[in-house]
């Protein structure tokens, strides 16, 4: 099992020093029985690893860009996150799809690079309300899905855009 926390843009570097610290001991020794990862804000991330470095919670980033350098203003490339000590990535949130013009490439791009670089890829999948309303779940999350390369460490997230901040979510049968 997973537990993964992507705090969005939350959190300045100061207040994911107090989180983590807080983080460490109230998990204790639950993440030697599940996986756990918090994905903080790039200006944040330095001080997540370094003070989640001896323990079994992971560091991950919110994206990551396809090219390993490049003039990507404002973009992190897969070996900048490694050196930095990150553990993995988010690609393809819906918020990236939808605020940023993300596509199923380019997110297929950014999973490819960071599985290449030795990164653990979380990639996010789901539907708009249109598409599931006319019927499309099965064709889109499969569209999605099969777009992406099968590797031990790449986790596949079921994120219905119709649910993110409406309150509605999927059921257990939908998301199956």
């Amino acid at each position: 099992m997973l537990i993964a926390g992507n705090w969005k843009m939350n959190k300045t570097a100061s207040e994911t020093v107090e989180f983590c610290s807080a983080l460490r001991r109230r998990i204790g020794g639950i993440a030697e029985e599940v996986d756990v990862a918090v994905f903080p804000p790039f200006t944040s991330l330095a001080a997540a690893v370094r003070l989640l470095a001896t323990t079994e919670i992971a560091v991950g980033a919110q994206n990551v860009h396809w090219a390993t350098e490049g003039a990507f203003t404002g973009e992190i490339s897969a070996p900048m996150l490694r050196e930095l000590g990150v553990y993995a990535v988010i690609v393809g949130h819906s918020e990236r799809r939808q605020l940023f013009g993300e596509t199923d490439e380019t997110v297929v791009r950014r999973a490819a690079a960071a599985l290449e670089a030795g990164l653990f890829v979380i990639a996010c999948v789901g539907e708009l309300e249109e598409e599931r309303d006319c019927g499309d779940t099965d064709a889109v999350l499969r569209r999605q899905v099969s777009a992406l390369t099968e590797d031990d460490r790449l986790v596949v997230a079921y994120e219905p855009c119709w649910a993110i901040g409406t309150g509605r979510t999927a059921t257990p049968d939908q998301a199956r």
